[in-house]
């Protein structure tokens, strides 16, 4: 009968020691959580100077902020290091949900402060785009779609896309105006035609 009492104790301090570890777990998954996330519904992509992320989470280069829309799990306005790229912004949205069509965007292009951008649901962008603007965009065009426009063929469009890498985004139309051939008449033909 002791043996069976010693038994039974011993079995419920197992038991009870298995609450108190299962209870200290669950803290630390509570505290480790809201330490990760400042419940802004935002993340920062941290980068230094090389663009490498910092280990002490502060950012160390100038920052930008975007706001993603659409087809993402957290669409919202992120700080983001400057100099980061769309790909960037997409993780601190927390990455596409599964309709999110993931070929229409450009993961690689550098984001610009204040820029806002959408993921589209696959099977969205062509109806959407197409039937609201129609013009070349000069930030996001190659040079067969800024080959469509009048009066801009290869060598206007090569050197378009030359400013475009040299220069960055272009800030307004009028931008068009800094790159080499285009007087104000060229210009004045396309300005209907192209948006930024």
């Amino acid at each position: 009968m002791e043996e069976f009492e010693q038994a039974r104790r011993a079995r419920l301090r197992v038991r009870v020691g298995a609450a108190v570890v299962l209870v200290l777990v669950a803290l630390g998954c509570a505290v480790l959580a809201s330490t990760l996330s400042d419940g802004s519904g935002s993340v920062e992509i941290r980068r230094d100077e090389q663009g490498e992320l910092t280990d002490d989470g502060a950012v160390t280069s100038p920052s930008i902020f975007v706001h993603v829309t659409g087809a993402v799990v957290r669409p919202g306005l992120f700080e983001l290091a400057d100099g980061a790229r769309v790909i960037d912004a997409i993780a601190a949205a927390g990455g596409f949900i599964d309709t999110a069509d993931r070929e229409q965007l450009n993961l690689a292009r550098l984001l610009t402060d204040g820029e806002q951008f959408a993921v589209l649901v696959e099977g969205e962008a062509t109806e959407d785009s197409a039937a609201s603007d129609s013009r070349v965009n000069l930030n996001t065009a190659d040079a067969a779609a800024l080959d469509t426009l009048p009066r801009v063929g290869p060598a206007l469009a090569a050197r378009i896309l030359a400013w475009r890498e040299a220069n960055g985004r272009f800030a307004t139309i009028d931008d068009l105006r800094n790159v080499s051939g285009f007087g104000d008449k060229t210009f004045e033909g396309l300005r209907e035609l192209i948006t930024v």
